[in-house]
């Protein structure tokens, strides 16, 4: 395992744990975008708990597991996939640097994990 999947992981585990554990209290700014993208608050937990499974997945596939940990950033590659596609098919691109931010995130994840 590389030092530089560690690092990526480990950013990407509490990147998604953190805007999880924000959907989960209902932020007000996680409402607001939702929202402006058509996405029903009664959706927001559901996308969270995906979230805060991605981020488990990974995290047991650093500690004990590395399958678990390469299924989990494919999860997460397509989700952030989908978020994108959400922004862009609403026309709100003011704020997708967000969904793009946590894409990247994964897709460097998934490449690292592939790479070892």
């Amino acid at each position: 395992m590389s030092t530089a999947y560690v690092i990526v992981a480990v950013v990407a585990i509490v990147a998604n744990a953190g805007i999880a554990a924000a959907d989960f209290a209902k932020a007000p700014f996680v409402l607001a975008n939702s929202a402006e993208v058509n996405v029903q608050p009664q959706w927001v937990p559901w996308l969270a708990a995906l979230k805060t499974a991605g981020a488990a997945g990974l995290l047991i596939g650093l500690a004990a597991f590395p399958p678990l940990g390469t299924a989990a950033a494919v999860g997460l590659v397509l989700f952030y996939i989908g978020a994108v596609i959400t922004h862009v098919r609403t026309g709100v691109l003011h704020n997708i640097y967000f969904p793009g931010f946590y894409l990247a995130l994964a897709v460097a994840t998934l490449a690292l994990a592939l790479a070892h």
